[in-house]
């Protein structure tokens, strides 16, 4: 495999050369496409901001609009990188390519419809297109390394400040807008974007599970549901949720609802270990969430008839499992096989969230009248360990009494 490791060439040259022989491992003879991606129509002329494929990241780094990753077989056994790439005003195209991607055989992106043609008869994955090759891509990024655990890591840092950001213009705000505008202005300044679209609900938007429009208002005695994150440049993401009382103290329903959900996540992160089945912490905090709505007088039958699979009475406030994976994506490797993520084993390097979440709905008569418009989720970012977890964001407050703190 042909690759450039020089200096210049960048310090993830080897790490990236490593994945790339993985993936020519399982797919000999095959000729392999890996497409950056396509800039996005707006209108017209004009197109979204481009956000590279998260498989040409994860083999590459990010790339630009149009670029093209070919593993090409080998006489030998193996394949060699092509890299087609545009044209760049920083200078030639192979100097461009040798210093960021260490690709040696680096082609302009007007010789790809000739190359494609070259393939007639040949064996062809497209990992846009094929769940061969996107399905063994999505496996080998289950497990990160140590660049990729220290990537989330900043983004969590990043993210963070983002919020003591949200914070510091909370006593003021009038909008939802204005808590995604004070969020995002961190993420483009110390970071690439946003992982995705911002959940900054106020009031009884926080029982809608992804509420995105942010065009309501900001009260004084409701909560803030936050659910942001921050892109690095590399295209890793954040994903971190918060429940914040606006006014800095919650209300007597308001903190029954949050310490539920607290003890929760608490009950989850005691089953974070490798060899613990995917689901064991969301069982865990099922129990915990399902007993605690039967104190509050939601549920109105026994701990096991509410349990019971066939039944599942607490799903209609829960709403959501407890965790996914997190990476590149911010629902990563969502092509794996079922065996391995969700219904597979929990191991070192795996990096998930851990996001309980109660929803009242403010027209559900199932609930009592003081609950209803209430919505409370609590979301960390996990890494398994081989003794346990480290939570990746565990500087954001998250105890009711440091929240209240917090904000205040």
């Amino acid at each position: 495999m042909k690759t450039a490791v020089g200096a210049q060439a960048g310090r993830n040259v080897e790490r990236h050369r490593e994945r790339c022989c993985r993936l020519s491992a399982a797919f000999p003879d095959v000729v392999l496409l890996i497409p950056a991606g396509e800039l996005k129509v707006r209108a017209n002329d004009e197109h979204f901001r481009f956000r590279c494929s998260s498989n040409f990241a994860y083999l590459l780094g990010p790339g630009e609009p149009g670029a093209l990753l070919a593993m090409h077989p080998c006489d030998g056994g193996g394949h060699d990188l092509v890299l087609f790439v545009p044209p760049h005003n920083r200078g030639t195209q192979d100097f461009f390519a040798d210093r960021v991607y260490g690709v040696d055989d680096c082609r302009p992106v007007q010789e790809i419809p000739p190359y494609l043609e070259s393939l007639r008869g040949r064996s062809v994955l497209n990992a846009d297109a094929d769940a061969q090759l996107a399905t063994f891509l999505s496996e080998m990024r289950l497990l990160k390394d140590e660049f990729e655990i220290a990537e989330l890591r900043k983004c969590s840092a990043i993210t963070k400040r983002a919020f003591d950001d949200v914070i510091r213009i909370l006593p003021t705000a009038q909008s939802e807008r204005e808590i995604e505008a004070a969020f995002w202005s961190r993420a483009r300044i110390e970071g690439n974007d946003v992982g995705y679209l911002t959940v900054a609900a106020a009031g009884d938007h926080a029982a809608t599970l992804h509420w995105t429009r942010n065009n309501g208002a900001i009260c004084r005695g409701d909560m803030l549901l936050l659910d942001a994150g921050v892109e690095a440049d590399s295209l890793y993401t954040a994903d971190v949720t918060r429940t914040l009382p606006i006014s800095g103290k919650f209300s007597g329903e308001q903190r029954a609802v949050y310490e539920l959900v607290y003890e929760a996540q608490r009950a989850a992160f005691r089953h974070l270990k490798p060899g613990n089945d995917f689901f064991d912490p969301h069982r865990a905090a099922m129990l915990v969430l399902t007993q605690g709505l039967t104190d509050l007088g939601v549920l109105k039958c026994s701990l096991d008839e509410a349990l019971d699979p066939q039944k599942m009475y607490y799903r209609r406030y829960t709403l959501h499992n407890v965790s996914h994976m997190l990476g590149l994506d911010v629902h990563d490797c969502a092509q794996a096989r079922s065996e391995h993520y969700p219904y597979g084993k929990l191991q070192p390097g795996m990096c998930l969230t851990i996001e309980p979440g109660l929803y009242f709905q403010p027209d559900d008569a199932t609930v009592p009248a003081c609950l209803r418009g209430i919505g409370v989720r609590i979301e960390d970012d996990v890494v398994v360990t081989s003794g346990g977890y480290e939570n990746l964001s565990a500087d954001f407050p998250s105890a009711p009494d440091e929240v209240e703190a917090w904000v205040a």
